[in-house]
């Protein structure tokens, strides 16, 4: 895309159709959808587009994350995925003690029901595919169809699907006052910039809730949560065919990359939107947990970070016109699924901006209504 910066040109105030805040691959995915049935403006207060949550992704298309009320995008988000070359196969495997036996296999069920391929594993199936699997661990849930994603590859398509749309994108663009004036919103920039546009959309991300207050919209409690993750080099060499590990208590989960292992604690420490960064100790957790799943030693970390999951109070996703506002947009609160839910949250998402109806998923749950 075209990135402006700098002084505003002209004499006439740019006009948009829609203008949406925040360019990582939620707002891409919505710009690319919309194509070229409206005039789009995506504006990103970063250097470039994804700096955050976006860039910082360990993304998998993962059918049971996020819980079942999200499976529908995950599911509906797969066959696109797939056809264009962004999922490589993994595998997800969800681990537990004797005691967690009841909850394990009503997890199973749970997707089962949905039509997810689940297979429940008893202590020798673990260890088929576990190496050094300690005593305790009893049984699994393996999802075989769980595949990586390459983010970075899926987030350029999107821009450059918006760009050949004819959307612009403005970097260094920090939304500083959105006014309703009532046939339009003038939007004013951090650099003095201005627009109009009919339709604001709100995909921030993290600063969700503060894009909300400087439109003078009601926020919904978006709250961004620190996620660490952290590259270790373990003896021995994670396998290549690893599975994505998760704790069915959600206390860690890791994967293997390129001999490498990458380990998160699944920590989720309430943060103000920032440029996150990791914690020393939330690593040491991380590792910690780790010695209590298996007998690798870990012989150094050679890089970690964190990134902001943004979740709604019932943490769900919020798609949907605001109940008070009716031109403001939300495209909101995505968690940590919001890169394998993102071609048919896009798609959802665009239908009901431009005033029309994608019948493969039921917008309902996600409305921002359910917050009035």
């Amino acid at each position: 895309m075209t990135a402006v910066s700098g002084a505003h040109k002209g004499t006439n105030m740019d006009s948009f159709d829609i203008c949406i805040v925040g360019a990582g691959i939620a707002g891409a995915s919505l710009a690319a959808e919309i194509g070229a049935s409206a005039r789009v403006l995506l504006i990103e207060g970063e250097d470039r587009p994804g700096y955050h949550t976006t860039g910082r992704s360990a993304a998998n298309w993962h059918q049971s994350y996020g819980g079942a009320a999200v499976q529908p995008l995950t599911e509906a988000s797969g066959s696109f995925l797939r056809e264009h070359g962004f999922l490589s196969e993994r595998g997800a495997l969800t681990i537990a003690r004797d005691h967690d036996a009841a909850r394990l296999h009503r997890f199973a069920g749970e997707f089962a029901a949905l039509g997810v391929r689940v297979e429940v594993l008893d202590r020798d199936g673990l260890e088929a595919w576990i190496p050094g699997l300690l005593p305790g661990w009893t049984l699994g849930a393996l999802e075989p169809d769980c595949s990586d994603i390459d983010v970075a590859a899926l987030h350029q398509h999107y821009l450059a699907a918006a760009r050949q749309g004819g959307a612009q994108l403005w970097t260094r663009a920090h939304l500083s006052a959105a006014i309703d004036e009532g046939d339009a919103w003038r939007c004013v920039l951090s650099d003095g910039r201005e627009l109009r546009c009919d339709t604001l959309v709100n995909a921030a991300g993290a600063w969700a809730d503060t894009v909300a207050q400087i439109a003078g919209v009601r926020p919904l409690c978006i709250t961004p949560l620190r996620r660490t993750i952290a590259q270790v080099r373990p003896d021995p060499v994670a396998p290549a065919d690893l599975p994505l590990v998760f704790d069915l208590n959600q206390k860690f989960y890791f994967k293997p990359e390129s001999g490498r292992l990458w380990l998160s604690p699944q920590d989720e420490t309430p943060s103000d939107p920032c440029d996150a960064a990791p914690e020393e100790l939330d690593v040491a957790v991380a590792i910690d947990r780790l010695n209590g799943v298996v007998d690798w030693r870990i012989e150094h970390v050679e890089h970690r970070w964190a990134g902001l999951r943004s979740f709604a109070p019932d943490r769900l996703p919020v798609y949907g016109f605001d109940r008070f506002h009716p031109r403001f947009f939300w495209c909101a609160g995505q968690g940590g699924f919001g890169i394998q839910t993102a071609p048919a949250a896009a798609k959802l998402a665009a239908a009901m901006v431009l005033g029309e109806v994608w019948g493969k998923v039921d917008p309902a749950p996600y409305s921002p209504w359910r917050f009035s």
